[in-house]
């Protein structure tokens, strides 16, 4: 037999597609099928016909979908298989029950929609995600641009307070205005910051943990090593002062707390912080008006003089009322009145959910989440470097508090802070943010695979 290597014939090599790839692909086309059942559900339920604009509504999506996991196949192959398709569903039927409430508000005379928008933020979010994917070779690059990441974070946040540029909004000055376009630069600071955060602890943990005075058994680090910190936290403040923003002031505090404490063991931190916390809370509850009015709706939220005010408990209470008509199975997609609570699609979509889908499907969005953390937290359980680690704990935990914070608000477990549900509500700078996490997130996961098999060899 003449061989293939004098011949010139040499078999050609095929590439094996990884599994992980083929899982997510499968359940990319399951999602495809829920998202496709949810607007033919609402259109029969409101319109009682099948209308052209389904299209609008479920291709667009769909098709930066299967972009996306494209890109996953060729540049990030071993990523997680279920943070796409989750990221989908929930991104999918975000716009379903957006589509809804316009078409409950197109029908009482408003022209004030947001679906379209919905669909344009989402391709330019999910660009950003495959973007992310795409010219992030490896996350370990960040590193050389913590102090970069932590100027633009605090950038980021006090940018709202420029003049000309800065927008109030609803009372809280969170917004910039360019043009007809307006943005929420804080949403994308929390990615900032997290990059420093996880660089910064890393180079200073043994300083955190052990260098430093001891007074009254409690460990104090040398200044230098809080200084950059204290500024966070300055900031932070600043923004719930300033801003008259206490959900994102909350998210950055928690955020900041979880990940000293994962980078150094050290609970005191936690402890003090807490401590913090509680007494800025209890201090600005009677100093600042908003904070007051926030608390009051939350503690007596069905008093009248409450419930009647300007700023009082009636979207709270209105939320509640709508969870309650839902039941456990929900009215169905179509079905409810969710348009009776202001902000149904940003704030409230949450309450909007649970009453077409009632407490099943509440859990079911609650699961979705939850195993979109235990994801990210996995992800961060593998990798062996501890910058690698503290990122994918920070962008776990940042969903998992912002969830925390919007769910508990209207379900009154905590005072409503103003937050919006990751890659469910209205708005394209919280979904822009939340896409890059999850690209984020895809190359982090890739990339304890790559590790893992180098280290098998």
């Amino acid at each position: 037999m003449v061989s293939p290597i004098l011949t010139g014939t040499m078999p050609k090599v095929m590439r094996v597609v990884p599994r992980n790839r083929n899982i997510e692909g499968l359940l990319l086309f399951f999602v495809f099928g829920i998202n496709a059942f949810e607007l033919a559900q609402i259109q029969l339920s409101t319109l009682q016909v099948l209308r052209s604009d389904f299209w609008l509504y479920w291709a667009p999506l769909t098709l930066i979908a299967l972009v996306v996991h494209g890109i996953l196949r060729r540049r990030a192959s071993e990523a997680d298989s279920l943070i796409l398709p989750i990221a989908v569903f929930l991104n999918g039927l975000g716009i379903a029950e957006i589509y809804r409430l316009d078409i409950a508000k197109a029908a009482a005379g408003a022209t004030d929609l947001f679906a379209v928008k919905q669909v344009i933020w989402t391709l330019v979010a999910m660009a950003a995600c495959a973007a992310v994917i795409w010219f992030v070779p490896n996350q370990l690059f960040l590193r050389r641009y913590v102090f970069v990441a932590m100027a633009t974070g605090i950038a980021l946040l006090l940018l709202p307070m420029l003049p000309f540029i800065g927008l109030t909004i609803n009372g809280a000055r969170l917004w910039i205005g360019i043009g007809p376009f307006t943005f929420q630069p804080g949403e994308l600071a929390k990615i900032a910051l997290i990059v420093f955060f996880a660089g910064y602890l890393v180079s200073r943990k043994d300083s955190l943990a052990v260098v430093g005075r001891t007074i009254f058994g409690i460990h104090i680090p040398r200044a230098r090593e809080l200084g950059p910190i204290l500024v966070i936290w300055v900031a932070s403040l600043a923004v719930l002062v300033l801003q008259r923003d206490l959900g994102t002031s909350l998210l950055y505090f928690g955020l900041f707390l979880v990940m000293i404490y994962v980078a150094t063991g050290r609970a005191i931190y936690v402890v003090v912080g807490l401590g913090m916390f509680i007494t800025g809370a209890l201090v600005a509850a009677q100093v600042m008006d908003y904070v007051a009015g926030r608390f009051g709706a939350w503690l007596d939220a069905f008093n009248p003089e409450r419930y009647d005010a300007v700023g009082g408990s009636y979207q709270l209470v209105q939320g509640i009322f709508g969870l309650a008509h839902g039941g456990l199975f929900g009215t169905g997609l179509g079905g409810g009145v969710p348009q009776l609570v202001p902000l149904a699609e940003s704030d409230f979509i949450i309450t909007s959910l649970g009453e077409e889908l009632g407490l099943v499907g509440f859990f079911v969005i609650l699961l979705c989440y939850l195993l979109l953390i235990q994801r990210g937290l996995r992800i961060a359980f593998k990798h062996q470097d501890d910058f690698s680690r503290l990122l994918a704990v920070g962008f776990s935990f940042v969903i998992a508090l912002q969830c925390f914070i919007v769910i508990g608000g209207v379900t009154r477990v905590v005072p409503l802070t103003g937050l919006t549900t990751p890659l469910l509500a209205a708005g394209g700078s919280s979904l822009l943010a939340n896409w890059m996490i999850i690209g984020l997130l895809l190359r982090l996961s890739d990339s304890v695979a790559i590790k893992r098999g180098a280290a098998d060899e």
